[in-house]
């Protein structure tokens, strides 16, 4: 049996509506008319009560018997089946899929089973950048890459980037702890004939508390974490509670790793940011390395929040390279690949003005 999908259509004119993030509202590309997030949400909550309340009817099964197998095996256990409110297709999606669009009619569908129970999110950071954005970013990111291969400027499907409502757990919590240092000052001065240097050692003791909100760790196991810790910080002052009305247009995914497995992140993110806050209490000497060191975590809350990435995975000489970009601030992150034929087409032209400047500097010290 397919489980329920909901297109948010407008009440003016029956069109798609999808969020703009700048202008803060849900937006139809038919009619033009705007409306605010929570009173979508309202009138669709309104019209599920009333379908709820009406009796289910039947369906003809008709005389048609396929002989496919109906069984999907283990491979059931990933997938989901949705029914497009829009034109009725089946949208077959992976289980962690939460909101996507329909490849037939294009309208935008969320799936709020999704997010019911515990799976629910608490907070949803909206998009505030859009495509047009993105993609300027990306195209601002290639300028001046001499050694950036021309076929994959060109055609690396730049039109494909996707912005993604990617899952995190966001952690509260604080830390303390105490780490001794061996700092040292050093001076050098003429005594005679001699040039003397003069050590002086210090033993440094640093301890304190530190407390932290909202520390960020993704939730989704397709994301790397390198790049999704790359596009941070996020403004958390623009979180909102989380209202499916925010996901029309845009892509979502729900966890699929669970808080537990993500606290060890969080708390090497603590640790480190207690060490660093530490050790730059300590000025004023030459050299300073920690010699022992002791910190201790205070867990709290966890929350479950979507965050917004445009994210565009592309493919050149078979290696994958993908490219996120925070959807609310712009920082972008992205390995690109190296033309080897022009590097080494590149290397006389710059090996040897390097190397008569180096002839010249060994002159000058003659």
């Amino acid at each position: 049996m397919s489980d329920k999908a909901t297109n948010y259509q407008c009440p003016s004119c029956t069109g798609p509506l999808h969020y703009d993030g700048a202008a803060g509202r849900l937006q139809c590309d038919y009619c033009g008319s705007s409306f605010d997030p929570a009173e979508i949400e309202k009138l669709y909550a309104e019209k599920e009560q009333q379908a709820a309340s009406q009796p289910e009817t039947g369906s003809d099964t008709g005389e048609w018997q396929s002989s496919a197998d109906e069984d999907w095996g283990t491979d059931a256990d990933k997938m989901r089946v949705y029914s497009c409110p829009s034109c009725g297709a089946q949208l077959i999606c992976e289980e962690t899929t939460a909101a996507t669009s329909c490849p037939y009619c294009g309208n935008p569908t969320v799936i709020p089973e999704q997010f019911s129970g515990i799976l629910k999110p608490d907070y949803i950071l909206p998009f505030k950048l859009s495509k047009e954005d993105a993609v300027s970013a990306l195209k601002q990111h290639y300028k001046g890459k001499l050694l950036l291969p021309t076929l994959f400027r060109d055609n690396n499907h730049i039109e494909e980037l996707r912005g993604i409502y990617v899952p995190f757990w966001l952690f509260d919590g604080g830390a303390e702890g105490e780490v001794d240092y061996k700092a040292a000052n050093s001076r050098t001065y003429r005594d005679d004939d001699y040039e003397v240097t003069e050590t002086d050692h210090y033993d440094v003791h640093r301890g304190g508390s530190i407390a932290f909100e909202k520390i960020p760790v993704d939730a989704s196991s397709k994301m790397p974490d390198d790049h999704m810790d790359s596009i941070e910080p996020f403004d958390y002052a623009q979180l909102r509670p989380f209202s499916t009305a925010y996901l029309p247009g845009f892509l979502a995914d729900k966890f699929d790793v669970s808080a537990d497995k993500s606290r060890e992140r969080a708390d090497v993110r603590c640790l480190g940011s207690l060490k660093k806050a530490l050790q730059g209490t300590v000025t004023g000497y030459a050299t300073c390395f920690p010699r022992g060191e002791h910190a201790d975590i205070q867990r709290g809350k966890v929350h479950y929040a979507l965050l917004p990435v445009w994210l565009l995975n592309t493919k050149w000489q078979g290696k994958d390279f993908l490219f996120a970009m925070n959807g609310q601030t712009g920082k972008l992150v992205g390995d690109l690949p190296v033309d080897k034929g022009r590097f080494w087409g590149m290397f006389p032209a710059i090996a040897v003005p390097l190397s008569v400047l180096s002839s010249v500097i060994v002159l000058l010290m003659r």
